[in-house]
This record gives structure tokens, C-alpha cells and sequence, in this order.
């Protein structure tokens, strides 16, 4: 059962700015026994008051809740198919520095040890106040940090290698952090159950259902990529056959136009979709229809209130919009026409999987502050 001073930094963290007076309403509490709290979390060095961005309204100028300056921090860590990077995050969300580099052809256990020295650095210029590391990543996560990202060519990536006694190490895939961050600073805030869908190299994805992610039994849930809604003569790198990500990433376009598969799986298929030619365009919009019909596939059995999307979902979306909504809606059962669940891009962009490892620490290091 989370404290009272828990329950008001987690209001904080979830509305960085807010008032005393808002947060004793959301946390149930006086403004009295509030101002108390405040007090003894000043002593902490977990909260500071600063003033309020102006209203013109006349009277006694009201102060926000925000970090103490010299309060806990989280080292935030995202692996892409192309680059790097790491931000140190405070309460709030908000970034106080970042470093990160391309991957140039290094393996995993290469760019684990480049991300880790990155992170020893930023722990010596911040010292003690970073607490702990949340890492996004385009794959699985065993429970003992272990990563197996195919589509890199990755198997048996010792996660924990980045910084090997943390406090607080928390690690995912990509696609299911953005969907966890959508839900609570993004598009799907509020939303009953939400699919979150991000195309790389591959699709992955995330059902948020009352603001939960669910991972599934083994925490592999979200493999949506691997479902089989594609052409059942085409191999994944997963070893499957049909699989719906290689239908809607670079790997499809680059079939589609007779291309060799490039190397880099998401410039490529990023120059394709947004090139004004008339065969780049087909091979786009071909591949928004093979998106849009798995989106209804998907909707129908879960039940989805919303969808958002991540990565080149995104672009998709932008490039060929009437091609996926029209297969979209095509492919939903009748009862669903009249109001289908919309489709929108996600908020939070190619920040998402970061956004998203950093509150998935953040919430493991808020538990143990007071």
C-alpha cells in the first residue's frame, strides 16, 4: 500500500508543475496535512516549490510542486537498429543531459559497453543521484536481462553488463515501453484499451488495457510482427513463415520494387515512402493496405478503443493514409463501422521507447524513496 508521500511524488512525477492545492485534491488529503508532506519531502530532497507560469489572475501568486534540485535521477536508455543513446531524467520526465552515437556495425555486447560507459560518465558528473537504468531495446528480455533481437542478428546480449550492480535496472522491448508511455504522457492517456503499434525493421506492439500493459506470461506479449497475416512464402529472421512484419517494413518494400534488402531497413524504407514517384508510391500504399487490415484484425479481437502508431507506422499513415484506413475499415467486423477506433500517430514519436523505460523505472524507484 503506497504512502501518502508516495501517492503525492507519484502526482508530481505524473503532473510535473502541479499545485498544492490540485495535489492535496488527487491525493485525497487537506491542504494542511499536504503542506506537511511537502515539508518533510523538502527535508528529503525529493520536492521543491517554484512559482506557477503567470495567469494575469490578481491575488496571492500560487507555487508548483517540482523536483529538488538535488533529488533522485534515472538513467534513461534506448537501442535502435540504427544508433544509441542514454538521458539522465528527473522526477517528471524532464531531461537534464544526453549522449548516444550511431551503432556503425558493432554487435550487441559492443554497443552494451559503449551505452555503459556513457552511463559511468554521466554517473560521475551527477554522482549518487542517479539511482537507477531503464533500457528500451528492438527485442525480447529474458527475466535475467538477456536480449535476443533477431533482426540485428543479436542472441544472448547481457543487458546487465551496462551497469552491473544498479540499484533499480529495468529493461523491455521498444515498441512495448512506447506503448507504456503513450498511456501515460502520450495519445492514449485516458484510453480504456489501447494498441499501440511501432514499425522498424519488423512491427512489434503493446495492448495497454486500463493503463496496464499486459506482457504476458512470459513477458513477451506484443509480438505482433509475428502473427500471420503476411505472405506464408516469405521467411522472417525469426525463423516463421508469413509473418505480418515483413509485409509492412523496408524488407516488403524493397520486394515490392525488386530491390536488394538494404542494410539499413528503416532509411530505406523511410526515402520509399516519402519519394514522389509513381512506383515508390504503389509499393507505399500496397504495404499501408497490408497495415491497415492487420490493425482490423487485431482491433476485432481485442477490443481496442484506440490505436496508435509508432515508427514507420507513422510515415505509412502520412504517405497513404486512404489505402490503410480503407483496409482498416474494411476489415472490421460490421458492428464496428459506424464509429471505428480511431488511428492516430503516437505523441511521443521516436522518443516513445525512451520516454517509456524511463517511467517504467521511474515507477520501481518512486515505490522505494519513502
Amino acid at each position: 500500500m503506497p504512502t501518502r508521500a508516495t501517492e503525492l511524488l507519484r502526482v508530481v512525477h505524473a503532473r510535473p508543475g502541479v499545485t498544492r492545492a490540485d495535489a492535496a485534491r488527487l491525493i485525497g488529503v487537506g491542504t494542511g496535512a499536504t503542506t506537511e508532506l511537502v515539508g518533510r519531502l523538502g527535508q528529503a530532497e525529493l520536492l521543491a516549490e517554484g512559482p506557477t507560469a503567470p495567469s494575469g489572475a490578481r491575488g496571492r501568486p500560487t507555487t508548483a510542486l517540482i523536483p529538488h534540485p538535488r533529488g533522485p535521477l534515472i538513467a534513461a536508455a534506448s537501442i535502435t537498429h540504427e544508433s544509441w543513446r542514454v538521458d539522465v531524467v528527473e522526477l517528471g520526465g524532464s531531461i537534464l543531459a544526453t549522449a548516444g552515437e550511431e551503432l556503425a556495425g558493432r554487435g550487441g555486447d559492443e554497443v552494451v559497453a559503449a551505452l555503459g560507459a556513457a552511463v559511468r560518465r554521466l554517473r560521475h558528473e551527477y554522482g549518487d543521484r542517479i539511482r537507477g537504468i531503464g533500457i528500451a531495446v528492438p527485442g525480447t528480455v529474458s527475466r535475467d536481462l538477456m536480449l535476443d533481437a533477431s533482426n540485428l542478428g543479436w542472441h544472448d546480449v547481457d543487458l546487465a553488463a551496462a551497469w552491473p550492480r544498479a540499484e533499480i535496472f529495468v529493461a523491455g522491448n521498444d515498441a512495448t515501453l512506447a506503448a507504456s508511455a503513450e498511456s501515460r504522457r502520450g495519445m492514449a492517456v485516458g484510453a480504456a484499451v489501447a494498441l499501440h503499434l511501432r514499425i522498424e525493421a519488423g512491427l512489434g506492439g503493446a495492448v495497454v488495457d486500463g493503463g496496464k500493459v499486459l506482457i504476458g506470461a512470459l513477458g513477451a506479449a506484443g509480438e505482433f510482427g509475428h502473427m500471420p497475416f503476411g505472405d506464408p512464402a516469405v521467411r522472417c529472421p525469426c525463423g516463421a513463415y508469413g509473418c505480418w512484419g515483413t509485409a509492412v517494413d523496408g524488407s516488403a518494400l524493397a520486394r515490392l520494387l525488386g530491390h536488394e534488402p538494404p542494410r539499413d531497413l528503416i532509411t530505406y524504407a523511410r526515402r520509399i515512402i516519402t519519394s514522389p514517384e509513381p512506383e515508390p508510391a504503389a509499393a507505399a500504399a500496397t504495404v499501408a493496405t497490408a497495415l491497415g487490415r492487420g490493425i482490423a484484425g487485431l482491433v476485432n479481437g481485442l477490443d481496442a478503443d484506440l490505436v496508435t502508431l509508432g515508427g514507420l507506422g507513422v510515415d505509412l499513415l502520412a504517405a497513404a493514409p486512404e489505402q490503410l484506413l480503407t483496409a482498416y475499415e474494411a476489415g472490421l467486423m460490421s458492428f464496428r463501422r459506424a464509429a471505428p477506433p480511431p488511428v492516430v500517430p503516437a505523441l511521443l514519436g521516436d522518443d516513445g521507447p525512451i520516454a517509456g523505460a524511463a517511467e517504467e523505472a521511474w515507477t520501481a524507484l518512486l515505490t522505494r524513496l519513502v
